[in-house]
C-alpha cells in the first residue's frame, strides 16, 4: 500500500465525519444518524457509490437544512470528500464506509428521506445482475429504508444499465416513475443536479456520452 493511502486512511480514522469499522459509532449508528452524528433532526439524504464525495458535499453546500451521507467502500475516495467538508467547515455531511449491500445494517427502516444512486458500476454481464444497484434485491432494500413517498434519483452514463433499470421499475406496481430521460442536460430535469457535476460526469459528457436520469418513488 502506498504511503499516500496510508496517510489518508489514518486521517479517515481521526475525522469524525467518517463512519467506518473500528470506530464505536460504527456499531451503533443504525437509526441514530441524526442524534449521534449530526445532532439535529434534519432530513437525511443518502448518496450511494459516492466515490470522491463531490456530489454529496455539493448537495450539503446547497442544502444546509438537510443532512447528507455518502456511502462507498473505498477509503481513499471517501477521504477526498471528508477532507473537503472538513476544510470548508461543512458539518451537515458524513461518509459511511461499507459495502452498499450491507446498507440496511447501518440505516434503519424509513430513516432516509431521499436517495441518490450516481454512476454505479453497471455490471453488464447477465450473471452479475444481482450486483447492480437497481436490481430487485436492492430496490426491495431501498423500499424499506426510504421514507414513504421519498424520492429516489438514479443517474448513469451507461445505456444498458439505464434501460435495464427503467424496464424493471416500470414493471413494478409498487413504484411510481416520476420522470426519466436519456439526455439529462437537454431535459426538463436538468436542474435536478443543482449545478453539481462530478469529475467523472464531466469526463463522460466531454466524451459525448449522454447522461441518463430516472426519478422514482415507492407508492404508499
Amino acid at each position: 500500500m502506498s504511503r499516500k493511502k496510508l496517510v489518508r486512511f489514518k486521517e479517515n480514522e481521526l475525522n469524525p465525519n467518517v463512519v467506518q469499522a473500528g470506530k464505536p459509532i460504527f456499531e451503533s449508528i443504525k437509526g441514530n444518524w441524526n442524534s449521534s452524528q449530526f445532532h439535529n433532526d434534519k432530513p437525511l439524504v443518502v448518496e450511494l457509490a459516492c466515490g470522491r464525495g463531490e456530489f454529496t458535499v455539493g448537495l450539503a453546500r446547497v442544502f444546509p437544512d438537510q443532512n447528507f451521507i455518502g456511502v462507498d467502500i473505498k477509503g481513499s475516495r471517501i477521504w477526498k470528500g471528508s477532507s473537503t467538508a472538513t476544510a470548508e467547515g461543512i458539518e451537515n455531511v458524513a461518509f459511511l464506509r461499507t459495502q452498499i449491500q450491507q446498507l440496511d445494517q447501518f440505516i434503519a427502516p424509513e430513516e432516509i428521506s431521499e436517495l441518490w444512486i450516481t454512476f454505479p458500476d453497471p455490471f453488464p454481464r447477465d450473471g452479475d445482475e444481482k450486483r447492480r444497484l437497481t436490481s430487485p434485491k436492492f430496490l426491495d432494500m431501498y423500499k424499506s429504508l426510504v421514507k414513504k413517498e421519498g424520492i429516489i434519483h438514479f443517474k448513469t452514463d451507461n445505456t444498458g444499465l439505464f434501460d435495464y433499470s427503467l424496464e424493471l421499475v416500470q414493471s413494478r406496481s409498487d413504484i411510481e416513475v416520476i420522470g426519466f430521460t436519456h439526455d439529462f442536460y437537454q431535459s426538463e430535469w436538468k436542474d435536478d443536479h443543482f449545478g453539481i457535476q462530478t469529475r467523472y460526469e464531466k469526463m463522460f459528457s466531454e466524451k459525448g456520452e449522454k447522461i441518463k436520469y430516472l426519478k422514482i418513488r415507492f407508492k404508499s
